[in-house]
C-alpha cells in the first residue's frame, strides 16, 4: 500500500497474534468517528445533569439523525484509503440433509450473463489451507460428496464486482431449486450430544445448615456417552464424589416415585419455541484484502472483538494468504447475542480474501438472516416437584431438560447449563436433581440469545407454580411466599448468592398492586362488557443471574490537567447504551462523567498480562502454579454478553477512578484545605476521606470549601500525583485481589493488574518509572488471591429480580389474546442511567411477549433453514400487541447509595412469559405447557 497514510492510522491499537500484526480501531473514539461520521457521541456536557446523572444516551442523537453508526451502513467509499469500488457477495446454502451434495449448477446464471466473478468453495479452502476455528466445528463450506450436517449449510460463496449483476443473480438463485445439485439419498445426519451435566444437591436440616451433598461442595456430574446417550456413574453411598452424587440422585428419585401421603408430586413436560433473534441489524461484513501490501481490513459488528481478532489472525496466519497485518473495525451493533461468537464475520473475511483486490460486502437480507443466523434453543423440559400439601413447602425438584443446538455447537453447552442452574427461579429448593443435555440436530445453529436458557426454564417454573397452586387450592402468592429464596440460603448448586435477595419484597409489592387486588371485580366488569372475551390476570417473578462465571476486564481512566476525563474499556456497544454508562460511572469518584469514551479496546500491552489454561475447567493446582507469575490472570478479556456490562465491565473503570481519587485528588484537596496557619480551614473540623462528597460537581467533606474537578486536576498534575490508572479485574463469582504499592502507599485492591500515571509535574524519578507505551508505571502485585477453581461449581452467585403482572383478554371465538396492561417490578441496585434501564425493560418486555404468544418456527425442513422464511411468515410483536401505552413499572430503590449496579438486560424479558401463561389460565381455566400460546392452541382447548 504505497500511499498508506500513517496519520489516518495513528488511532489503531496494535498487537501481534499468531505472527500477524493486528490493529483494532477503538469504538466511539474520535478517531473512529473520523472514519465513519464525526461526533457519533454527543459531548457529555449536553447529556449530564449534575446531581441526577445522564439525561440521554450519548449516541442517541447520531442514531435518530441517521449518522453512520452501524457496520451495515458502511461502503468502501466511506473508508479512508480503501478503493472506491464496492464488490458484493452472497452465500449459496444446502436445503436438504437426506442426500449427498454433488456441487452447484450456475449454468442458468451463465446463460443470462450473470456468472459470478469469483466462486469460492470447499476446494478453495483446502487448497489455501483456510480452516474453520475449532470452536465452530464443521468446515466453512461443504465438500462435494458429503451430506449436509444441517439445513442452510454453506456450499459456495459468489462474488460480483458490480451491484446490478449481483442483485439480479441473487434473486434468481433464491428462486431456483436446481442450483444445488444432490446425489443419492443418505440417512439423516446424527452426532453425539454436544454435552451433558447434572447438578445434584441434598440440603441440610435447615436452608442455612451445611449441605449433605452439593455441586459446589463436591462435584458437578458429567457422563460418558455410548451410542449418543449419556451414561452416568455407578451409584455408591460411600464411593467417589461422582458415585455419591448418583446415590443421592437415586434416593431423591425413589422419594418422588413413592412419596409420603402428605406430598403432592407434580409432573409436567414443557416445550419452548424456536425463535429468531430478529435483530434490526442483520449480519454483515465489508472486507478488503490489499494483496499488494498484504493487509486484511474488516468492518463488522461484534460483541466479542478480542476473540474475533485472535481467531481471525490464527486463521489468516495459517493460510496461503498469510500476511503481516490484520485491521479490524468493530462498529456499534445490536443483536441480543447474535453477534457473540458468530461465525458470520469469518465468511466476510473469506469474501475479502477472494475479492481480487476489491472490497467485498457480504450482508444478509432478511431471508438469509432467517436461514443462517443463530437461533434461540428450543427446550424440552420435564419437571417433577414434590410439595407438602398442608404448608405448600417445596421438597424435591427434579428436572431433565434437552436443548436443541442445531448443526453447530456454538454456546449450546453453556445455554443448557445456565438454563438448568436458573430453573429454581425465586424459590428455595431443599433437594434437587437437575440434568441438562445439549443435543445436535439438523436445524440451523442455535447460540447466544437474550434470555440464554433461563427464559426457557424459569418461565416453565412459573407456569408450574401457578398450576400447583390450583391443585392445592392455594393462593399463588401464598405458595410463592412459602418458598421464596431468602438471603443466605443456597441455590441448587449449593452456593450462597451475593448480597440481599429482594424477591420476597417484590412479592409483597405485587400482591398489593391494584391489578391483583381488583382482579375479580375487573374480570366481572370486563366480561359483562365483552361477552365474547374472557379476562385474566397473571403473575410471575424470577431472579436471573448475570455474568459468565469467568469475567476478565481491562479499563483505563485518565484525568487531564484541564479536568477532562478519558475512559478506555474492553466492552462493546451493542445497543445497550454501554458507552453512556461507561462515561457516567466515573462520576462516583471524579464528580463528573468522562468527556471521551473508547470502547471495544483490545490492546492492553501496558499491563503486560498473560493468561493460560481454561478458567472454567482448570485445576486448583494449575491456578496456584500459574499465579506465581505476577502478570498472570485466568482470563484476559470477556465478550460483552450475559448482562455483564453494568456491573462487571464497569467494575475496573470504577476502581481505576477510585485510585485516581485516593492517590491524586484527595491528597491535593487536603493540602488545600489545610493550607495556612494552624492547619487552615480543616483544623477545627475532623476531615475524613469517608466524608468526601461530590456536590454539584465540586468536592467537599465535612463542611470544607467545595473544589471543582478542574481545580483539583490542575493541582494533581502540578504536584505529580496519580492522574491515571489502568486496571484489570477477574471475577469467578467473586473478585480476585492483590496488594499494590501506589505512590508510596500500600493498598489491597480487587484487581489483579494495575498501572498508574503521574501528573505533568512529577519528579524525574517518577517519570523514569512511566515506561509503558501509554506512559504508565506498571505496578507489581503481591499477595494475590484468586477465587478457588471450585467456585466454578457455584453456577451463579449474582442475581437481579424482576416480576410482572399482566391483564389480558382471550377471545372465545378466535382464540386471540389481547394484552390489556402490564406492570413490572425490577430490582437493579443503583441505576447508572435510569433512562437506559427503562429502555431495557420496555424492549425486554416486547421480546418476552413475542416468546409467549407469537414467535415460533418449525425446526427442520419446513423451518427457516429452507430459505423461504421472512417477516411475512414470522410474527414479531407490534406496538398494538404489547400494551405500549398502558404498561408501567416500579424500579425498586437501592438499599443504599453504595449498592452496585446489577445486570438486568435479560431478566426483564422473562417474567412476562410466565405471567401471560398464568393470565390465560385464569381467563379460560387451562394451563398450557407449550409456548407460544397461539390462537390455534387456544381454540383446541376451547
Amino acid at each position: 500500500m504505497p500511499q498508506f497514510n500513517q496519520s489516518r492510522r495513528r488511532f489503531l491499537k496494535h498487537s501481534v497474534v499468531a505472527g500477524v500484526s493486528t490493529y483494532v480501531a477503538s469504538l466511539a473514539s474520535p478517531s473512529f468517528a473520523a472514519l465513519f461520521e464525526q461526533d457519533i457521541l454527543s459531548p457529555t456536557a449536553q447529556a449530564w445533569r449534575p446531581g441526577t446523572g445522564m439525561k440521554f444516551r450519548l449516541d442517541g442523537i447520531a442514531k435518530v439523525t441517521g449518522s453512520k453508526v452501524f457496520a451495515r451502513d458502511i461502503r468502501a467509499r466511506d473508508m479512508p484509503h480503501w478503493p472506491d469500488t464496492q464488490a458484493h457477495a452472497f452465500i449459496i446454502r444446502a436445503t436438504r440433509c437426506d442426500r449427498r451434495y454433488q456441487g452447484i449448477d450456475l449454468s442458468a446464471l451463465e446463460a443470462a450473463g450473470l456468472a459470478p466473478d469469483r466462486v469460492v468453495t470447499a476446494e478453495d479452502m483446502a487448497r489455501d489451507n483456510i480452516q474453520v476455528p475449532e470452536y465452530y466445528g464443521p468446515a466453512f463450506f461443504l465438500p462435494a460428496g458429503e451430506t449436509p450436517l444441517y439445513l442452510g449449510y454453506p456450499v459456495a460463496l459468489c462474488i460480483y464486482h458490480d451491484f446490478a449483476r449481483f442483485a439480479v443473480a441473487k434473486a434468481r438463485v433464491r428462486a431456483a431449486e436446481d442450483v444445488v445439485v444432490y446425489g443419492e439419498q443418505t440417512p439423516l445426519p446424527e452426532k453425539p450430544p454436544y454435552g451433558a451435566f447434572r447438578y445434584i444437591r441434598v440440603g441440610g436440616d435447615t436452608p442455612y445448615a451445611p449441605d449433605r451433598f452439593s455441586a459446589l461442595q463436591e462435584t458437578v456430574l458429567y457422563p460418558d456417552f455410548r451410542k449418543r446417550h449419556p451414561v452416568w456413574p455407578q451409584a455408591l453411598e460411600n464411593g467417589k464424589d461422582s458415585q455419591r452424587a448418583m446415590y443421592h440422585a437415586n434416593q431423591l428419585a425413589e422419594q418422588l416415585d413413592m412419596p409420603p401421603d402428605d406430598w403432592l408430586v407434580f409432573e409436567a413436560e414443557y416445550q419452548t419455541p424456536y425463535i429468531d433473534h430478529f435483530a434490526m441489524e442483520a449480519d454483515n461484513a465489508n472486507c478488503w484484502f490489499d494483496a499488494e501490501a498484504g493487509d486484511m481490513h474488516l468492518v463488522c459488528g461484534s460483541q466479542s472483538p478480542a476473540e474475533l481478532v485472535e481467531r481471525m489472525a490464527e486463521l489468516h496466519s495459517a493460510s496461503t494468504f498469510a500476511s503481516g497485518r490484520l485491521f479490524l473495525h468493530p462498529t456499534y451493533t445490536v443483536g441480543y447475542g447474535s453477534k457473540d461468537n458468530s461465525i458470520f464475520p469469518y465468511y466476510g473475511l473469506i469474501a475479502g480474501l477472494y475479492g481480487d483486490g476489491h472490497p467485498v460486502r457480504l450482508a444478509n437480507d432478511r431471508y438469509e438472516q432467517f436461514q443462517a443466523t443463530m437461533k434461540r434453543h428450543p427446550f424440552t423440559i420435564r419437571n417433577r416437584l414434590a410439595v407438602e400439601r398442608e404448608t405448600g413447602k417445596f421438597q424435591i425438584f427434579k428436572q431433565n431438560l434437552t436443548a436443541n443446538g442445531g448443526g453447530r455447537a456454538n454456546f449450546s453447552n453453556s445455554v443448557a447449563f445456565v438454563g438448568a442452574t436458573a430453573a429454581q427461579g425465586i424459590y428455595y429448593m431443599p433437594n434437587s436433581d437437575l440434568t441438562a443435555t445439549a443435543e445436535f440436530s439438523r436445524m440451523p445453529e442455535a447460540g447466544s440469545m437474550r434470555g440464554y436458557g433461563t427464559i426457557q426454564t424459569m418461565a416453565a417454573t412459573e407456569l408450574m407454580v401457578d398450576e400447583i397452586a390450583d391443585h392445592l387450592d392455594m393462593d399463588p402468592f401464598e405458595l410463592r411466599l412459602a418458598n421464596v429464596f431468602k438471603s443466605g440460603m443456597k441455590n441448587t448448586q449449593g452456593a450462597i448468592p451475593a448480597g440481599h435477595l429482594r424477591g420476597e419484597e417484590i412479592l409483597h409489592r405485587a400482591r398489593q398492586h391494584e391489578i391483583w387486588t381488583q382482579r375479580a371485580a375487573r374480570k366481572q366488569a370486563f366480561e359483562a362488557d365483552h361477552p365474547e372475551q374472557r379476562y385474566g390476570v397473571g403473575f410471575a417473578c424470577v431472579q436471573k443471574d448475570f455474568g459468565h462465571g469467568a469475567e476478565g476486564v481491562f479499563s483505563e481512566v485518565r484525568l487531564n490537567a484541564d479536568g477532562s476525563i478519558e475512559v478506555r474499556n474492553t466492552g462493546a456497544e451493542m445497543g445497550t447504551g454501554y458507552s453512556t454508562s461507561q462515561a457516567a460511572v466515573v462520576a462516583q469518584w471524579l464528580g463528573q462523567p468522562a468527556n471521551t469514551v473508547h470502547t471495544a479496546e483490545t490492546e492492553w500491552d501496558d499491563l503486560a498480562m498473560t493468561s493460560s489454561g481454561n478458567p472454567y475447567v482448570m485445576s486448583q493446582s494449575e491456578q496456584e502454579a500459574a499465579q506465581t507469575d505476577p502478570r498472570w490472570t485466568p482470563m484476559l478479556q470477556q465478550a460483552s454478553s450475559a448482562s455483564n456490562s453494568s456491573y462487571y465491565l464497569s467494575f475496573p473503570t470504577i476502581e481505576a477512578a477510585r485510585v485516581i481519587f485516593r492517590h491524586g485528588l484527595w491528597p491535593v484537596a487536603l493540602e488545600y484545605w489545610q493550607r495556612g496557619i494552624g492547619g487552615g480551614q480543616a483544623a477545627p473540623y475532623v476531615v475524613r476521606e469517608q466524608d468526601a462528597r461530590w456536590e454539584q460537581g465540586k468536592l467537599t467533606a465535612n463542611g470544607m470549601e467545595p473544589l471543582s474537578l478542574a481545580f483539583l486536576a490542575e493541582r494533581a498534575h502540578a504536584t505529580g500525583r496519580v492522574t491515571g490508572a489502568m486496571a484489570h479485574a477477574f471475577n469467578r463469582w467473586e473478585w480476585s485481589r492483590a496488594d499494590y504499592r501506589i505512590d508510596g502507599t500500600s493498598e489491597n485492591l480487587p484487581l489483579d493488574g494495575l498501572a498508574v500515571r503521574y501528573g505533568d509535574g512529577a519528579s524525574q524519578q517518577k517519570k523514569a518509572r512511566m515506561t509503558s507505551k501509554r506512559g504508565f508505571e506498571l505496578l507489581t502485585r503481591s499477595n494475590p488471591y484468586f477465587p478457588p477453581t471450585q467456585r466454578n461449581n457455584a453456577g451463579v452467585t449474582y442475581y437481579s429480580a424482576c416480576a410482572t403482572l399482566v391483564e389480558l383478554a382471550v377471545h372465545t371465538g378466535t382464540g386471540e389474546v389481547s394484552l390489556l396492561n402490564h406492570h413490572s417490578f425490577l430490582e437493579c441496585g443503583n441505576t447508572i442511567v435510569e433512562e437506559l434501564v427503562s429502555g431495557q425493560l420496555q424492549g425486554g418486555l416486547a421480546m418476552g411477549i413475542g416468546h409467549a404468544l407469537y414467535e415460533d418456527m418449525p425446526l427442520y425442513e419446513d423451518g427457516p433453514g429452507n430459505g423461504t422464511w421472512n417477516i411475512n411468515r414470522y410474527h414479531v410483536p407490534r406496538a398494538s400487541e404489547v400494551a405500549v401505552w398502558e404498561q408501567s413499572a416500579d424500579i425498586l430503590p437501592p438499599l443504599s447509595r453504595t449498592d452496585p449496579p446489577k445486570g438486568i438486560a435479560e431478566v426483564v424479558m422473562i417474567p412476562v412469559v410466565g405471567a401471560i401463561g398464568n393470565g390465560i389460565a385464569h381467563a379460560i381455566g387451562h394451563h398450557f405447557h407449550r409456548l407460544p400460546i397461539t390462537p390455534e392452541r387456544i381454540r383446541e382447548v376451547l
